[in-house]
């Protein structure tokens, strides 16, 4: 027995339905995608929309100064600030000379340097987190380069002055770490944040990278996964189908986040403010059973 002409068309509409409802579905490995796109706003592109007056500091009085990582004092709004960020590229000559924003021991000791500036000025900090991870090279480790990222996560939970972090693209392990400790989190809606890279983890656990979307999927390292489990204050919604089809609307949209979230600080003492940033962290990873 054939179906009747209506019996197909409302097979057909259930058949559109799900279609638009699988493409409404973002899989965490799509977000993955979404946060490595080739056109994605990098630091660059957000100081010339969110910020005015930067003025960049360079070296870190030790080795070098490494263009994976750079800061200064900048202005958004009327609040004046440290701005601290990876400094990824917008093409291959500049990712190479960038290290493809992953840093150096050199770019986590100026970020520290920068940060005890910004204390002695009572200035807040700001930083904005974009790297696949921190720099695994030879040269990296022989200069201390745990060490380094170690310092910096124990000097940053006693900063007295407020921090508002922002990972715009990958938060890629340490190399995220090493600026990511603050009073508040935030994510853009299409940025990942993780231990290691689902390529990484695939590896490791199923012996092939082929595996890295099950690992993703795994991991909880998306903004709407890690703000459900508390490790982040706040998501950014993207415009369209990423940050990539909207810089100005995804600019506007990081500048009105990290003023309200410094007015919000700046009403706190500095007692008030190291005390809730040990909370915040001592509460990360509770779990009942």
């Amino acid at each position: 027995m054939g179906l009747s002409d209506k019996s197909v068309m409302e097979l057909e509409d259930v058949a559109l339905k799900e279609k638009k409802k699988s493409k409404k579905e973002q899989l965490p490995w799509d977000v993955v995608q979404i946060s490595r796109h080739p056109n994605r706003p990098i630091l660059q592109d957000y100081l010339s929309r969110v910020f005015d007056n930067f003025i960049e500091f360079h070296g870190d009085r030790f080795f070098s100064d490494d263009k994976a990582m750079i800061g200064g004092f900048a202005r958004i709004g009327n609040q004046k600030v440290m701005l601290i960020g990876h400094n990824k590229g917008k093409n291959t000559v500049e990712n190479i000379e960038r290290n493809f924003g992953m840093a150096k021991p050199d770019g986590y000791r100026k970020a520290l340097r920068l940060m005890k500036l910004a204390e002695r000025f009572n200035v807040p900090i700001v930083t904005f987190i974009d790297t696949p991870g921190a720099f695994p090279g030879l040269e990296a480790e022989e200069r201390g380069q745990a060490e380094a990222i170690a310092k910096n996560l124990t000097e940053m939970a006693s900063i007295e002055v407020p921090i508002v972090c922002l990972v715009i693209g990958e938060g890629g392990s340490g190399g995220a770490l090493g600026i990511g400790v603050g009073d508040r989190i935030l994510m853009l809606s299409n940025s990942i944040y993780s231990v290691i890279s689902p390529e990484g983890c695939a590896s490791i656990l199923w012996r092939d990278a082929k595996f890295a979307p099950d690992a993703a999927a795994a991991m909880n390292i998306t903004a709407k996964a890690l703000h459900h489990h508390g490790v982040i204050d706040e998501i950014i919604k993207e415009p369209g189908e990423g940050a990539h089809s909207d810089y100005e609307t995804t600019a506007r949209d990081v500048k009105e986040a990290i003023i309200k979230n410094l007015k919000s600080l700046s009403r706190l003492s500095n007692e008030e403010l190291i005390q809730k940033r040990f909370e915040k962290y001592s509460g990360i990873g509770k779990f009942s059973i």
